[in-house]
């Protein structure tokens, strides 16, 4: 066979070849935060697209002024934003509902930490579990309903009227020859905190199998354990229990002969309790929820958001630690970061509060990749029925997420155009010129209530000491935008060949890309090189692809002079319009 020839015989080879490589879109409205929540999972990156499914899973805030805050911060940047990954964080103190009280109540994180203690929580003679840590689950209770001579335990349980039909033998069961495997569940909210109504049904599970190798039609499983674990939202089943909990053959494989119900036939209903709810957070509580977005190949974010922690270390820990991730780690995130709640809240003096928020941001670690602003937000809590104070930091994001969907990262969120907060009652520090002018020259951009305007954010610098195009917000979000779409377009070269025809595709990819930036008045030059200069021999041996993207990015307007000149009736305007 001759080489490249595509058949051994006469014969028409049809081949398809994509040249259509673009530079994709990305997008950069998403937000990241961890904080302390009610419920929900542990130590796990959760997508969540607005307030209601934040409270969904999470749980909407008690009265905890820990709680309460966090949630609010969550929830007042998603509204800027859809798309936010939140991590609920605990310390050691919370422990999940349980219906057997022990010693050492157990601490189920996620699924994978559920998967890897199932057996210890079976040994312990736990039946259910509440799915999350917190109080929250001592509202739960789980009602059992097995299959019963004559029916009599479905007749009789109060909750039958949610199910079709008293549980009996399932088809997998009479068709191995066992019998009476089945059994109804309802999971109750016993005390009303999820539903608002005490003895609402949350979610209930029909004639589910006491066999371990039971399946449905459709061939999936129907053994009780693997079909709650894998559906319910509430809790996890461990097993059955002690000895005469269940009958003793609950949790064996169905074989011929085999009757589930020769013993225990009555209905068994367990309130789950001792839950405890997460203490207050430490930095390395915060810290470890952070690690988990680390891997920017794995999770998409724009803004690591900094809860406001209660004293000045702690906050200066958590930024410090949040700007590696994003500065050394990511590279395509920004950090946002307002003050320590002690620096501003209940400080009665406006000078006080600008040299607290001052010294704190100097604690923090000088970069581009971060974003620092003076304040606190004075907001109403619904769940609760008062007014809190909030860290500004979930708003600012909030602000650049929603610049990004209204107009593009490269404009500056600030001033009455785009940097307008919502939903604010007041704010805890409200600077004058002066204070602001001390503020912004620490590289701390100000919030501030303009008479006739609203609440606006009045800065966009970043928190780089030295002069530089990165100390400017829009600046630092041109250049992430670019290297994250310019970078996944660069995926398709790997692996070609670094010839003529890869670098002047890769150019042709890249230039419409900038063009188009440079139209919607993000850069006003730029050029790609891509090219024997850069791709020397040298480079080519080392199986290198070298390109250099050179941008001349556009600048926000931060101080306006307005020069209003008299002159003489006959002079000439050409005369003197230079001379100002």
């Amino acid at each position: 066979m001759a080489l490249f020839t595509p058949s051994e015989s006469p014969a028409i080879v049809v081949k398809e070849v994509d040249l259509t490589g673009v530079v994709p879109n990305v997008q950069s409205t998403t937000g990241a935060f961890v904080g302390n929540f009610r419920w929900g999972p542990v130590e796990q990156a959760t997508l969540i697209d607005g307030e209601a499914t934040l409270a969904e899973t999470f749980g909407s805030p008690d009265d905890n002024e820990g709680r309460a805050v966090d949630f609010l911060s969550a929830a007042y940047f998603l509204r800027y934003s859809n798309s936010m990954q939140t991590v609920r964080a605990i310390d050691g103190s919370a422990v999940n509902a349980t219906d057997v009280s022990q010693s050492s109540q157990p601490v189920v994180k996620n699924l994978d930490n559920w998967n890897a203690q199932l057996a210890a929580r079976d040994s312990d003679d736990n039946v259910f579990v509440a799915k999350w840590p917190g109080a929250l689950g001592n509202s739960l209770s789980v009602s059992v309903c097995p299959q019963s001579a004559a029916d009599s335990a479905f007749t009789n349980w109060i909750y039958k009227g949610s199910f079709d039909a008293a549980p009996g033998t399932s088809t997998y069961a009479t068709g191995v020859g066992a019998t009476n495997d089945e059994m109804h569940v309802a999971v109750v909210d016993e005390d009303g905190l999820f539903s608002g109504t005490r003895g609402s049904i949350l979610e209930t599970f029909p004639f589910i199998s006491k066999a371990s190798n039971a399946k449905s039609p459709d061939g999936t499983s129907n053994y009780a354990v693997e079909t709650i674990n894998g559906k319910s939202e509430y809790v996890w089943m461990a097993g059955f229990g002690a000895v005469g909990t269940f009958d003793a053959d609950a949790g064996s494989a169905a074989v011929s002969g085999k009757d589930y119900s020769s013993e225990v036939r009555n209905v068994r209903t367990s309130s789950l309790a001792s839950g405890v709810d997460a203490g207050t957070l430490s930095a390395g509580n915060i810290a470890t929820g952070f690690d988990l977005l680390e891997d920017k190949d794995t999770i998409t974010l724009d803004f690591l958001i900094a809860p406001g922690m209660s004293s000045r270390s702690d906050q200066t820990t958590v930024v410090n630690d949040l700007v590696s991730i994003a500065g050394s780690t990511r590279k395509d995130a920004v950090v946002v970061a307002s003050p320590a709640r002690t620096d501003v809240v209940n400080v009665s003096s406006p000078a006080t509060q600008v040299t607290n928020a001052i010294a704190t941001a100097d604690t923090f670690t000088n970069s581009s990749y971060l974003v620092v602003d003076n304040n606190y937000l004075k907001v109403y809590d619904k769940y609760n029925d008062k007014y809190r104070f909030i860290p500004a930091s979930s708003s600012t994001a909030g602000i650049m997420a929603a610049t990004d969907a209204n107009a593009a990262p490269w404009f500056s969120p600030a001033g009455p155009r785009r940097g307008q907060y919502l939903g604010i009652t007041s704010l805890a520090s409200s600077p004058n010129k002066s204070q602001r002018d001390t503020l912004y020259k620490a590289g701390v951009n100000p919030i501030s209530n303009i008479p006739g305007q609203g609440v606006l954010l009045f800065g966009d610098k970043t928190k780089l000491a030295r002069p530089s195009a990165f100390d400017r917000i829009n600046v630092r979000r041109l250049f992430l935008t670019v290297e994250r779409a310019v970078s996944l377009a660069a995926r398709n070269t790997l692996f070609e060949f670094n010839d003529e025809f890869s670098r002047a595709e890769f150019v042709n990819i890249v230039e419409p890309f900038l063009r188009e930036i440079q139209g919607r008045r993000g850069i006003t030059d730029f050029r790609v090189v891509c090219d024997a200069t850069n791709n020397t021999a040298a480079v080519i041996d080392r199986n290198e692809f070298v390109a250099n993207i050179f941008i001349k990015p556009a600048r926000s307007v931060n101080y306006i002079t307005l020069n209003f000149v008299a002159v003489r009736t006959g002079v000439e305007f050409e005369e003197v319009a230079g001379t100002v």
